[in-house]
């Protein structure tokens, strides 16, 4: 399932979201023009074989990393999601909560994959625990809205509105699910950080649900 929009409509400008958004495309034209892209990867991104928790310096990739990417599907996909569902989580949190919230999930998102492998060699790197983040917020503060989404049907593409809570619980799911099977076998070859994910989502999810029962509270 691949979203194209919401039916909820940003309180304001999402000055933040756009700020974050160009500030990683940024980097990543930085990594497609530098000279020597796996010197800038070696150092930015997490290799948590080289974590040192009384070295301060091996420890910044745990935010760095966030603004490092694999490819162009890579930060494509992740600038949409962004997108799609961080105007209204920066509408309703607010400019300090908001980057909070992002950055926030993608060091614990990015802790999460760590504590699970501590002894692994390949980069990681990507936003994806940040936004997994925005959108565990989003899961918890907008119970009601519809996703425009493009959905596989029988081979052909097709484009239902799905409840925002179905859609962004079963991603949660099936983020789980895919890194408890792929756990055991990923310890040296890579691929997508499921826990990064997992942990992200857990933490925005934590801080909507704080955020909202102090808003009911002024409300009420």
């Amino acid at each position: 399932m691949f979203p194209l929009s919401d039916s909820i409509k940003a309180r304001r400008l999402p000055f933040i979201n756009i700020i974050l958004i160009v500030s990683t495309v940024y980097v990543f034209i930085q990594q497609l023009i530098t000279s020597n892209p796996e010197f800038l990867i070696q150092k930015y991104a997490l290799i948590p074989a080289q974590v040192s928790f009384g070295n301060f310096l091996t420890l910044a990739p745990f935010t760095t990393a966030i603004f490092l990417h694999g490819g162009f599907l890579h930060i494509i996909s992740n600038m949409w999601f962004l997108w799609v569902f961080g105007d209204n989580v920066e509408g309703y949190t607010g400019w300090f909560f908001y980057p909070l919230i992002y950055f926030l999930s993608g060091i614990i998102g990015n802790f999460a994959q760590y504590i699970l492998m501590p002894s692994f060699s390949v980069p990681m790197l990507g936003a994806s625990g940040a936004i997994a983040g925005v959108l565990g917020a989003y899961y918890v503060l907008f119970p009601k809205s519809k996703i425009r989404t493009l959905v596989p049907v029988f081979g052909f593409p097709a484009i239902m509105n799905i409840s925002a809570p179905f859609m962004l619980g079963y991603w949660f799911i099936l983020q789980l699910i895919s890194g408890a099977v792929s756990l055991p076998f990923s310890s040296e070859i890579g691929g997508i950080a499921f826990f990064a994910h997992v942990g992200g989502f857990a933490t925005g999810a934590i801080f909507g649900q704080i955020l909202k029962g102090g808003v009911e509270e002024e409300l009420g």
